[in-house]
């Protein structure tokens, strides 16, 4: 895999907080040989983009596809799926010869050896033009370009402003975890609200607590869990879902399928909600509350946790030019950064990290304004952790065995220990 430095990404976040070339058929023999196409090369041709949504992002997502539409009088297909049908519904299209032409992808693992080589159609320098975090997860065995890194995210608690006034409990600039879960059992004896806390049912979130107690499940060698601070980090959790601080119901109510507790936020039910940026814009759009974001509480280390969106093509597709200039076309500055203000993500190109963006509210801006200083402070090492290939099976996993100790099925070091052993299988399975 490519080696790239970490450097470059500090530099990118902290810059944060304050046109490519066009893909064709192959110029000569060279298979970085990259031609300039024209517009008109692509006249009349449709391609397919499977997609999943956050909110706001669809319509964004939207108002680019016109734009490319009459750049290149092409049609695309957009078909919306959720996010929890994703890997098994493209699955089952490629194993049925059905492929879409794009993807939007939260994780290349399942799809590796499916996924289409952009290197001679965007040329062998392009992956320059992402930050050192992010673009380490698109590269294949081979050194080759695989996906784009669309849009940066980063996982943060949500406050219920409303809930913490009426508790007269203050939102402190920064808390440990032991301060925050404590003042959100204050604001919920106060105020009556069902649960104090709520997260999304993630392997993702439950990888930004491992982070702040200072493990992961994954380094860029392999197994990188350390038991005995994942059990310091995830007991709390157990605790309150036993205490009906956390809605228990919530978490053993889908299996192993992701869920989101957003509609607990948004009800009211909870006054802190750790999620990520990728809620802004619907939370502004749809909360009848004050809420804000308040930064990550620290332990042995503070930050959240990175992950972000790809864009891909498949192999099958029948005009793969078109697909990754599509591709080239959304994730260029101008529409990369129309596409982050809307949707309130992180943008993951250098260029926008050194001139910085504007989102279109002054909430959103004070809500991403907190999720940008965070990823100042994120260890390197989520980065490499969620660029492992078995990344995503070993968050399944980690989702798997806080359900048994929830369900109390076994005990959490039980569950750690079997975990680990899980992750090792898969490394030796996927690779590091």
């Amino acid at each position: 895999m490519r080696k790239r430095g970490i450097a470059a990404l500090a530099i990118g976040a902290s810059a944060l907080l304050i046109a490519g070339c066009a893909p064709g058929q192959l110029e000569d023999d060279s298979p970085q040989g990259v031609q300039t196409a024209n517009p008109e090369d692509f006249a009349g041709e449709a391609l397919t983009y499977m997609y999943f949504t956050d909110g706001p992002d669809e319509e964004a997502t939207r108002q680019l596809i016109r734009g490319f539409e009459d750049m290149y009088d092409v049609t695309v297909e957009l078909e919306i799926l959720p996010y929890a049908d994703l890997v098994t519904s493209t699955l089952n299209r490629l194993s049925g010869g059905n492929a879409p032409d794009v993807a939007r992808l939260t994780s290349l693992t399942d799809f590796r050896s499916d996924l289409l080589v952009l290197d001679p159609y965007l040329g062998d320098d392009y992956a320059d033009e992402f930050l050192a975090g992010p673009v380490q997860a698109v590269f294949n065995e081979n050194d080759e370009m695989i996906a784009v890194p669309s849009d940066l995210t980063l996982n943060g608690p949500f406050i219920n402003v409303n809930l913490f006034e009426q508790a007269g409990v203050p939102i402190p600039e920064e808390w440990t975890w032991e301060e925050m879960l404590a003042a959100a059992k204050e604001v919920k004896d106060a105020t009556g609200t069902p649960y104090a806390f709520a997260m999304d049912k993630s392997g993702h979130r439950l990888s930004t607590i491992l982070s702040q107690y200072g493990t992961y499940l994954l380094d860029s060698d392999g197994n990188a869990l350390d038991i005995e601070k994942a059990e310091e980090a995830l007991q709390p959790l157990i605790d309150m879902m036993a205490n009906d601080d956390m809605p228990a119901d919530f978490w053993l109510g889908s299996g192993s399928r992701y869920e989101g507790a957003n509609e607990i936020f948004l009800a009211g039910d909870t006054p802190i909600y750790l999620s990520g940026n990728w809620q802004v814009a619907q939370f502004a759009q749809n909360a009848a509350f004050e809420w804000a974001v308040a930064p990550n509480p620290c332990a042995e280390e503070c930050g959240g946790f990175p992950g972000g969106k790809f864009m891909a093509a498949f192999e099958q597709s029948e005009n793969p030019a078109l697909a990754a200039e599509f591709i080239r076309f959304m994730n260029q500055a101008d529409n990369q950064e129309t596409f982050v203000t809307i949707a309130g993500a992180l943008p993951t190109r250098t260029d926008l990290s050194e001139s910085g963006v504007t989102y279109a509210d002054e909430t959103t801006q004070a809500a991403m304004d907190v999720f940008l200083g965070d990823l100042r402070v994120t260890p390197e090492a989520g980065f490499a952790s969620n660029a492992n290939p078995a990344f995503s099976a070993s968050a399944t996993n980690l989702v798997d065995a806080v359900s048994l100790v929830v369900s109390g099925a076994t005990d959490l070091p039980s569950a750690l220990a079997t975990l680990s052993r899980q992750i090792d299988d898969l490394v030796a399975e996927l690779g590091s």
